[in-house]
């Protein structure tokens, strides 16, 4: 019985306290998932009725976000440079009575686990209410766009 207890891990041990580091006192983590923090970073957002998030940028966060605008998820987003970080700002949209027009937002693929759909078999959210962003051999787009060019790929997430 005595092995069992002196295996166990001292208390206030954190296996993943290796995975921060303090850089010119800001905190940068080692992400697996950036596209999944990003999407939680807007649903957190969008929760507490913020005007804006500001984004960590990368070429697919990019187009993900030019598919929210373009669909009107999200009022508008720039670009921006604060010294040697790029910084996407994204304006989040409400209606007439501050409730959020992003209703849910949710990464389908993982690293560990990537789901691909064909064109013939594009999931629908919300019977067609909702959107489907899909990676595919085009480039990113949303999920009708990949039926109508009969495209399929990997669903990177979905938002109502």
């Amino acid at each position: 019985m005595s092995d069992l207890f002196s295996q166990t891990r001292k208390r206030g041990y954190d296996t993943w306290r290796n995975q921060i580091k303090l850089v010119a006192g800001d905190i940068i983590m080692s992400i697996s998932d950036p596209v999944a923090d990003m999407l939680t970073t807007i649903r957190n957002a969008v929760g507490v009725k913020s005007e804006k998030v500001d984004i960590r940028p990368s070429k697919l966060k990019m187009e993900i976000i030019k598919i929210l605008k373009n669909e009107g998820y999200v009022k508008n987003f720039k670009k921006i440079v604060q010294g040697k970080i790029d910084i996407i700002r994204v304006f989040m949209k409400y209606d007439e009575k501050e409730h959020p027009i992003i209703h849910g937002i949710k990464s389908v693929s993982t690293p560990g686990r990537r789901v691909y759909f064909g064109y013939r078999n594009m999931p629908r959210i919300y019977n067609g209410l909702g959107t489907v962003i899909v990676s595919t051999s085009a480039g990113v787009t949303t999920g009708k766009k990949a039926v109508v060019n009969k495209v399929g790929g990997e669903i990177i997430c979905t938002v109502w």
